[in-house]
């Protein structure tokens, strides 16, 4: 039917003119801004679902949008394949579970909480479905200047120095981007994805060095969003001042790098790409590596569990970049897996720690520390009681905090150790005659990594979970309400459906490899897509 292809529009449409209409209305009527966000937010989920319905039964599941019926690459066009829809389907989810989590009482902790939310969700839609850059940037603008009030709201020193210094980053990552694009633009004449990919491999050698210089400028500016090391210095602590919503929405903003990086990385970078295929790999894999490594030791380090959540983000930022680098193609459907599954997982963390540390004394950590240390002096004095119930308010809270950690720490049997089941299983892949040969020290350092990460992330969160819920100094019950804990509970049921649906859920990741493997199929659907009408 005609209309569904206006469908692929509706994600950016429906947030931003809901923004529009909730800026002027009265900062005291926050439930009725809450209710139109709600409404929002809930039907662009409800829409990214049918895309992804949609996405999936093409062959490959290309859908082009031609804004003004002007076809690319003369036009704006917004691009829906099965990779656009699966990063749609996740920031939707996110933004609804962290919507409903505000409700309670974050939302009336600033001015124009909603209006900021609904342009960050229009600016993470619109940079997914875009099928040039120079609206990527626009749209990665619209995300980040939203961004920037999102981290502020709430006020206080710890947020305003922790935004002040992500706005200087995100600013010079900005005008990064706009002179990796000029350099593109300069060159080619183009900045439609599709049409770089089939004009790249016949460029001459001396416009080639321009073209890659803008890439590797373009790749500093995503790697500074996607967290890379030494670019990352900035996130666990921006993350950790975040409100509680606003770090859960933030788990998807990381990702934006890594998609972007994965679009062009394979499809204007790609098999068709000639002397420039490739370009940037080796980089990826010793930064991701890095990555991994720093962010393990940051998980290890942390004693607060915000900043271990932070360095979690760093840590699957790590994985994805050095599986992308790495160039073994079997990867790549398990790196899919896993960015949904980890991207799932640190947002329902960053929900619940604010809920946990209701209960939680200030002093009791030190104390803590200090009688780990030197011990407790009053080793003699026994107790009667044998057990001690646990409320059940704790119950649960420890229960999805078990759950975050077996999922960070990639135990089976979730959708944790699925995923990195996955990316080593295509690292070596049965089909090879002589494992030791296909295999290189970067193969194996991967492992290791992969192991050392999953280890600290376990051994962290043992360390807090253990002075948390069964060594509670204070044993104060926190008073949670279900608009709080009902999205934390979503999220990690969506962690757990994924592992009994990891089957279909590969399946769709495998088809969106072959179809990222096949840029020049996805670039002649791009540029081919008829007119609306005909004509």
């Amino acid at each position: 039917m005609e209309w569904l292809q206006h469908l692929l529009v509706l994600p950016i449409l429906v947030p931003l003119a809901v923004a529009a209409v909730l800026i002027p209305i009265d900062e005291r009527k926050r439930t009725l801004k809450g209710a139109i966000g709600f409404a929002s937010t809930l039907v662009v989920f409800v829409v990214t679902m049918i895309l992804v319905r949609l996405a999936a039964g093409g062959s490959p599941g290309t859908g082009v949008y031609q804004l003004g019926n002007w076809p690319a690459p003369f036009g704006i066009v917004l691009v829906l394949d099965r990779l656009s829809a699966l990063m749609l389907c996740l920031a939707s989810g996110l933004a609804l579970a962290a919507q409903v989590y505000s409700m309670a009482r974050w939302h009336t902790a600033g001015h124009h909480f909603h209006s900021l939310f609904q342009l960050l969700v229009a600016g993470l839609n619109g940079a997914f479905l875009t099928g040039d850059l120079f609206n990527l940037f626009v749209f990665f603008e619209m995300m980040l200047a939203a961004s920037y009030g999102l981290l502020l709201h709430g006020s206080g020193p710890v947020r305003v120095k922790a935004g002040l210094h992500y706005i200087a980053i995100n600013l010079a990552a900005s005008a990064l981007f706009l002179i990796g694009v000029s350099l593109i633009y300069g060159v080619t004449g183009t900045l439609n994805m599709a049409d770089l990919a089939t004009k790249l491999a016949t460029l001459a050698p001396e416009n080639r060095n321009f073209v890659e210089a803008g890439a590797a400028i373009l790749g500093v500016a995503f790697l500074v969003k996607a967290g890379m090391w030494p670019l990352s210095f900035w996130l666990p602590t921006a993350y950790a001042a975040a409100t509680p919503p606003v770090a859960a929405a933030f788990a998807i903003l990381t990702k934006v790098g890594i998609y972007i990086i994965i679009r062009l990385h394979l499809l204007v970078f790609g098999a068709a790409a000639g002397a420039s295929t490739g370009f940037g790999q080796d980089w990826l894999v010793a930064g991701g590596m890095l990555t991994i490594a720093y962010g393990a030791i940051g998980v290890l380090a942390s004693q607060a569990m915000g900043r271990l959540a932070g360095y979690s983000v760093l840590v699957s930022s790590g994985t994805l970049l050095a599986a992308l680098g790495l160039g073994h193609q079997g990867m790549l459907a398990g790196a899919l897996f896993y960015l949904v599954s980890s991207t799932l997982t640190i947002a329902a963390f960053f929900l619940l720690i604010e809920l946990v540390e209701r209960g939680r004394d200030a002093g009791a950590d030190v104390l803590a520390v200090t009688m780990e240390a030197y011990g407790d002096f009053d080793e003699d004095e026994e107790e009667e009681e044998v057990g001690v119930a646990i409320p059940g308010t704790m119950a649960v809270l420890g229960l999805c905090f078990c759950l975050c950690a077996v999922l960070l720490s990639g135990l089976p049997p979730l959708s944790g150790f699925i995923a990195k089941f996955a990316l080593l299983h295509g690292l070596f892949d049965g089909s090879k005659a002589d494992l030791a040969a296909a295999t290189s020290p970067a193969d194996w350092t991967y492992v290791l990594l992969i192991i050392l990460s999953g280890l600290a992330a376990m051994i962290a969160m043992n360390r807090i979970g253990t002075r948390t819920f069964w060594a509670s100094i204070e044993g104060t019950i926190p008073r949670v309400v279900v608009v709080e804990i009902a999205p934390v509970l979503v999220l990690l049921g969506a962690c757990v459906f994924l592992s009994l649906q990891a089957g279909p859920a590969m399946r769709y990741m495998q088809a969106t490899a072959d179809d990222l493997l096949s840029p020049l199929v996805h670039s002649e659907r791009v540029l081919s897509a008829p007119r609306t009408g005909g004509n």
